[in-house]
């Protein structure tokens, strides 16, 4: 098993848990939890921001009922965010829920919450790297260093394309980001290949992924690749230093851009 891939629980309120300690890297935390009808959980947000996405279902999160889709294959979520110090209570009706984390040092952002509403869908790609995104908390959404995103790909399709990657800070030119990909697949016995690769290949993985499986991206490029007869869905938590996402294209495929 590649130590890039982090396979879910087969059972139990938690699907997966990733700490910064876990992953060997300094910003990004993720979990996946999953809340049957009347369960609850409480976090305590210490020194890190937090973002909460209704993956699937709805939850009340914090004051605020949030959710309502059924699959994070249709539509945008609900999240919400909160700054260190917050005491987050999230109760469950048969709910899906992301817990998205960062170190937040200077304080973060407000709390308040994220309408999937307020998510104008944005196409990228064309022909076979044609995908949708919903930007959840990247630049236009106020946190200190925390950028959360989702994308759904559809059957034979390519994602995450042409490869890219943020693993300097140098900006203008390139951010450093962490980045954790949680994985689902539909119909759920499929799988997606997800290669994860630095230019002088010390790094150089292909992982399949299967239905909650989390791919920890630690640095390189980190392309997606959704087989036919199966649609792919993932969600992104980045952090880094410096709140950019500012990446680098593999210049072996950057011609595809054209």
């Amino acid at each position: 098993m590649s130590n890039l891939r982090v396979p879910p629980a087969a059972e139990g309120e938690t699907i997966v848990s990733v700490s910064p300690e876990r992953a060997g890297w300094s910003y990004v935390g993720f979990e996946a939890l999953r809340l049957t009808e009347g369960a609850s959980v409480t976090r305590e947000t210490g020194d890190r921001e937090l973002c909460v996405v209704v993956i699937a279902g709805r939850a009340v999160v914090g004051d605020w009922a949030l959710g309502g889709r059924e699959t994070p294959f249709e539509g945008a979520p609900d999240a919400a965010y909160f700054p260190p110090g917050s005491t987050v209570t999230v109760r469950g009706g048969d709910a899906e829920i992301g817990l998205c984390w960062a170190p937040a040092p200077e304080g973060g952002a407000e709390a308040r919450a994220l309408p999937a509403s307020e998510i104008t869908p944005e196409t990228r790609g064309s022909g076979t790297m044609t995908r949708t995104i919903h930007n959840i908390l990247m630049k236009e959404r106020a946190a200190e260093r925390l950028l959360v995103t989702e994308v759904q790909t559809p059957a034979g399709h390519w994602s995450s394309y042409p490869p890219h990657r943020h693993e300097r800070d140098a900006l203008p030119e390139e951010s450093l980001l962490e980045e954790t990909y949680y994985h689902r697949v539909d119909p759920a016995h499929g799988f997606v290949v997800q290669r994860v690769y630095t230019d002088d290949r010390a790094l150089d993985e292909a992982i399949a992924a299967g239905d909650r499986d989390t791919v920890l991206v630690p640095r390189g490029y980190h392309p997606v690749g959704v087989p036919p007869g199966y649609r792919s869905y993932y969600l992104n938590v980045m952090a880094g230093p410096r709140r950019a996402w500012q990446f680098h294209n593999d210049p072996d495929h950057e011609w595809l851009m054209g």
